[in-house]
């Protein structure tokens, strides 16, 4: 076999299987039961799966699973999508993303392996991640899915403990047009007997009786596991559910995480059988952030908020979040062509004083400047287009005077353009 540098595998596999997005289970299940028998488990004691669905929050649940388990001493695989700055993002052990040379040995194997069978690029993602994780000694295994749930690739492997973080409209093209189906295909990753861990509070028609058709064993964020922040807005506590009672983890300080999100990662851990105590799960909150999360930065003196909201549901999260200031707010914004951007600029236009917009180019399916730009006219907004999010970014910091701030949104791809920008020029 000819020898590949990530970078080349990377390119090949983006450009082989037909289709970006082609949903299904059959494929990448056969794939992975040929890959079972090459790769011996690394420890007789299977890890406990936790998977994440959800519209909004997973990298966040996933990201706070992450921090408790090391800080409790357990050893934890992850897999997320996608990544900002390096592919090796996607996927880490104990909080440290995996080398180049050990992704490059599991495409390897899985070409072998395949033989015929066509796989997406997340599909090989998800596979690369599954050999890594069998190959290394591991507690835990934690799974995002990235798309739906039923029929996304990680769901092949059957969750000891399944979380639903949100529920709202997003890639209706696949997942349906209304709330109830999405929130069906979201709970696929659910099995029965097993803990779901629902943190959407505005439940869809019909959501508790296909719950209790999976038969998984249902807890409540707000109802059976819930936060009380006391007054204090900067602090709050989790009630969360046990099987001998309650178990209380007292002034959590969090950073650009939602406390929804944290409490949604403690009771999975809990559910999941992990033992924790309040201590050292606040030692391991205390810190914790995820880049392009309601994320805080200065670049060349100017104040910036990065946030990957791509939906209404989470602009409106973000619009909240928006510092109110004396200056000019300066959005830069773009997402790809999917997305129902005028429901995004509907939330966020208050908060905005100049909208400066510029067309994703590391992605065919990004939207048109000029529709970009229709939207907001639409909102009774002017905006400015540019050739790429890269300009309108540098432009924006070319615009501010002293107490103007930045905003940057709209998809990974918008934010990762800038953070490239920030890592190479800050």
């Amino acid at each position: 076999m000819l020898k590949r540098s990530l970078e080349e595998w990377l390119a090949e596999i983006e450009a082989r299987h037909p289709s970006e997005i082609d949903l299904g289970l059959e494929r990448i299940s056969l794939v992975w039961e040929l890959l079972k028998q090459e790769i011996p488990p690394s420890r007789s004691v299977t890890p406990v799966n936790i998977t994440v669905a959800g519209t909004n929050g997973k990298g966040s649940c996933v990201e706070t699973m992450q921090a408790l388990l090391v800080q409790h001493g357990y050893s934890v695989g992850a897999f997320t999508s996608p990544h900002f700055l390096h592919y090796s993002e996607r996927i880490r052990i104990d909080g440290v993303a995996v080398s180049d040379q050990e992704l490059v040995a599991a495409f390897e194997l899985i070409e072998v392996v395949r033989s015929e069978t066509s796989l997406t690029y997340f599909e090989f993602n998800a596979l690369a991640a599954l050999v890594i994780f069998r190959r290394a000694d591991l507690d835990a295994v934690l799974l995002e899915v990235g798309l739906g749930g039923r029929l996304d690739a990680v769901n092949i492997i059957d969750a000891d403990v399944a979380i639903l973080s949100s529920v709202d409209l997003d890639h209706q093209d696949w997942l349906g047009d209304t709330r109830a189906l999405i929130a069906r295909e979201k709970l696929g990753v659910a099995r029965q007997g097993k803990p779901l861990l629902v943190g959407e509070t505005d439940l869809p028609d019909g959501f508790y009786e296909t719950v209790r058709s999976i038969g998984a064993s249902a807890l409540y964020y707000g109802t059976d596991f819930s936060i009380d922040n006391g007054g204090d807005s900067s602090q709050f506590s989790v009630n969360l559910k046990t099987n001998t009672g309650t178990l209380l983890i007292p002034d959590i300080t969090h950073g650009n995480l939602l406390p929804v999100n944290i409490s949604l990662a403690l009771q999975a851990l809990v559910s999941a059988g992990f033992v924790i105590n309040a201590r050292t799960c606040l030692e391991a909150l205390k810190c914790l952030s995820l880049p392009g999360r309601q994320q805080r930065v200065k670049f060349q003196g100017v104040d910036l908020l990065l946030d990957v909201a791509h939906n209404p549901a989470a602009a409106r999260v973000l619009a909240a979040k928006i510092p109110i200031i004396k200056g000019t707010t300066y959005a830069v914004a773009s997402v790809l062509n999917d997305k129902d951007w005028a429901g995004i600029v509907a939330e966020i236009h208050p908060s905005v004083d100049v909208w400066l917009l510029g067309k994703i180019t590391d992605n065919h399916r990004a939207m048109e400047t000029q529709r970009l730009v229709e939207v907001v006219y639409n909102s009774g907004a002017e905006a400015v287009c540019f050739e790429s999010v890269e300009v309108a970014f540098k432009r924006a910091v070319q615009l501010t005077s002293p107490g103007d701030q930045v905003v940057v949104f709209g998809s990974f791809h918008t934010v990762s353009a800038v953070l490239m920008i920030i890592s190479k020029e800050g």
